[in-house]
């Protein structure tokens, strides 16, 4: 995935019940962010910083989404625990993370293992990659991602 290519399309079940589809999303901006872990600590972190702008992202015409491989379930469980008002997808099949490169194999201590790159795609409202953040460090992204949508 590159800057400038079209977002793959995706339509998953979220939290709440509901179906997260970028379809949905056409012609507003999305910041759509790729997490790890429901409920550890770097990816609460995110979760937290996000849906504390969102009257700003809001205002910016940008819906943040947040996706992960852990289920519907646990994202309620994780929305509930932290007062998240963010859409979360449940991408248990890994198909979309795969899509948009995000399925990775990674290393901890040795051990090789496949996991979710932090990551985070600007998706304007034509559905068009408008900037990609990869390797993600948590402190001061959210505002990063807002000031990019901004000026977007």
């Amino acid at each position: 995935m590159n800057e400038g290519d079209s977002a793959p399309a995706f339509s998953l079940p979220g939290a709440g019940g509901e179906t997260v589809s970028l379809a949905a999303l056409k012609g507003k901006k999305v910041a759509l962010y790729f997490y790890p872990k429901d409920d550890t600590s770097g990816c609460t972190k995110e979760a937290i910083e996000f849906n504390a702008l969102s009257d700003k992202f809001a205002k910016a015409k940008t819906v943040v989404v947040g996706m992960s491989p852990d289920s519907a379930k646990s994202h309620d469980k994780f929305r509930l625990k932290y007062e998240l008002g963010l859409p979360l997808a449940a991408d248990e099949t890994k198909e979309v993370l795969s899509a948009y490169g995000v399925w990775v194999e990674k290393s901890m201590y040795g051990r090789k293992y496949m996991g979710v790159e932090r990551s985070t795609f600007l998706i304007d409202e034509k559905g068009r990659i408008a900037k990609i953040w990869r390797k993600v460090k948590v402190p001061g992204h959210a505002e990063e991602v807002l000031a990019a949508a901004a000026a977007l």
